[in-house]
């Protein structure tokens, strides 16, 4: 009956990647044998009222909203915990790793082990990544795409405003990948050159905005052709996404800027386009048309779900640039990855050891903690963040959605079954699982665990049965 009770208490049914670097580490559905899991829901689902903790309202990508951190379940103990993990670290797979279980709300440490040796995170990089974004960006901040007058009288251009998921022709008000659409600013501008008597245009393109390379110099060269990851590009479009295995454009601005002009051709004018880059918009230019993407805090949200790399790493780009940060030329990546290092530290988390040379995982020269992992989590469900709030409603559900939508299905990992929401890591020789997870009291639990020199399959099962224990028990 608790467990029961646990289960409602954290979320609801969901419908539900993340490709890693051989067969065995890829999202269900592209080299493996098991089918793929049904994709996110694009209806934005029903939240719960929250007693202390006002929760932001819930992105299209993401399940239901976390458990509320208030209420009277009884806390765990550190010696409960011990009791409850002795069995699994005797697993092999957990020799050389770093575990931390805590109090979700009061943050208290109920197990550590090897907490503060900085280790590769992987794709957990992205929780310290969705931190710094959302303390960079308001809570209800859009990314504006737009059209304006070009420098010579038969001129557009398109600005590009860190969008990369724009609709390829209208926009759908209740997603995220779409919301703003290329059809819906082709209308518009074709509206505005129609009032002025103008039906044949040259089209150029200013992407001068967080501008910055393509690919991460520390990346692997076959990541982008493997669909790992996409061009980070500040326009792009929602169908051409690398998830999953999908591979995306080469240059992702190109396509978009092709797109558009076909669909202004469709509207009746007459397009060239331009080889040569425009310059930088300047704030005088007579606007043609704008639409607006979803709030950065669902961007973020479906970009931690689908475990999205060139998304994690567009936003953060933005938020690193809009501090004032240099993000072009070859170190832009690495700049980006300090200044997320820098926007932790500034919230007072403890980042000794800790160096990012991405934002979203895929370096190897990356090393975070695995206290610090869960820093970010404590914090992230108190409330004063609702950016990251949100971002974590977005994490993958155990058993149910996201790259977590295969696991927790075995009789030593079920009990975190629909209760456990966390961030998986995957890198040859280095994976990492980090989140929450609802106990048989229905008390919030964070964790991470760090785990280096195992097999991808036997990391993966000594994780998911590390956070199963945890699940099932009261541990007092």
């Amino acid at each position: 009956m608790r467990r029961g009770l646990a289960v409602l208490a954290a979320l609801g049914v969901l419908a539900g990647g993340y490709a890693a670097l051989d067969a065995a580490d890829l999202t269900p559905g592209l080299l493996t044998t098991r089918p793929a899991p049904p994709p996110p829901p694009t209806e934005t689902p029903a939240t719960r009222t929250l007693p202390v903790v006002a929760q932001p309202s819930a992105p299209a990508s993401a399940g239901m909203p976390l458990p509320s951190l208030a209420g009277d379940a009884r806390a765990a103990t550190p010696a409960g915990v011990r009791t409850a993990l002795a069995g699994v670290l005797r697993l092999p797979a957990l020799d050389d790793s770093a575990l931390v279980v805590r109090d979700g709300q009061s943050g208290d440490v109920l197990y550590e082990q090897d907490a503060d040796t900085p280790r590769i995170p992987a794709s957990t990089t992205k929780i310290l990544s969705a931190l710094a974004i959302g303390d960079a960006f308001a809570a209800d901040a859009t990314l504006t795409t737009r059209t304006v007058q070009g420098a010579a009288a038969d001129e557009v251009v398109l600005v590009a405003g860190g969008d990369s998921l724009l609709a390829p022709g209208r926009g759908e008000p209740t997603a995220v990948a779409g919301r703003a659409g290329l059809g819906d600013l082709a209308d518009a501008t074709a509206a505005a050159l129609r009032r002025e008597g103008r039906t044949s245009v040259t089209l150029s393109v200013d992407t001068t905005y967080a501008r910055g390379p393509l690919v991460a110099p520390t990346w692997a060269t076959s990541f982008r052709p493997e669909g790992i990851t996409g061009a980070v590009a500040m326009l792009g479009r929602s169908d051409q996404r690398a998830t999953g295995g999908r591979i995306g454009p080469a240059d992702p601005v190109a396509s978009t800027l092709d797109r558009f002009a076909t669909l202004l051709r469709d509207r009746g004018l007459t397009v060239s386009v331009s080889a040569t880059p425009a310059p930088a918009t300047p704030a005088s230019a007579v606007s043609l048309g704008a639409v607006e993407s979803a709030p950065v805090r669902d961007q973020l949200a479906l970009a931690l779900t689908e475990s999205d790399n060139a998304l994690t790493e567009i936003l953060a780009r933005q938020a690193a640039s809009r501090s004032g940060v240099d993000t072009g030329g070859a170190d832009g990546f690495a700049r980006t990855g300090a200044w997320v290092v820098s926007r932790v530290a500034a919230l007072g988390l403890g980042t000794g050891g800790v160096t990012l040379s991405d934002a979203s995982g895929l370096s190897r020269q990356n090393r975070v903690t695995a206290r610090l992992l869960t820093d970010v989590l404590v914090l992230g469900y108190d409330g004063r963040h609702p950016v990251l709030r949100t971002a974590l409603d977005g994490l993958p559900v155990g058993g149910l959605s996201g790259t977590l939508a295969g696991r927790f299905d075995t009789p030593t990992t079920k009990d975190a079954a629909g209760r456990a929401r966390a961030k998986t890591g995957t890198l040859t020789g280095a994976n990492a699982l980090a989140g929450s997870v609802v106990d048989d009291d229905g008390r919030l639990i964070v964790f991470s665990g760090l785990v280096a020199d195992a097999g991808t399959n036997d990391a993966r099962s000594a994780l998911d049965r590390f956070v199963a224990a945890v699940a099932a028990c009261g541990c007092r």
